[in-house]
């Protein structure tokens, strides 16, 4: 697992307050939206805000959210993309 992926985990973990989920509970390519963790529309805006933040990025719009959001791989990929066009 990259640093990236486990601290996306862990943020994602510590903004949701999900108690009983650990890091390795979580799969890399697991949807983060609807069927698979399950995250609500409130879920998803408190998350962009902590990933811009920690990760000092921007999500434009709701549908860059959803993609970026679609599991830790993409997430950690848009970020990744993200931080490449900044340096």
């Amino acid at each position: 697992m990259t640093k990236l992926k486990h601290r996306l985990k862990d943020l994602i973990i510590e903004a949701l307050n999900l108690e009983d989920v650990a890091p390795e509970d979580l799969a890399d390519d697991e949807a983060l939206m609807d069927s698979g963790l399950g995250l609500d529309s409130i879920d998803a805006l408190e998350l962009v805000v902590r990933v811009e933040k920690e990760f000092s990025i921007k999500i434009k719009n709701s549908e860059e959210a959803r993609e970026a959001l679609g599991s830790i791989n993409t997430l950690a990929t848009f970020i990744q993309s993200r931080q490449g066009e900044v340096a």
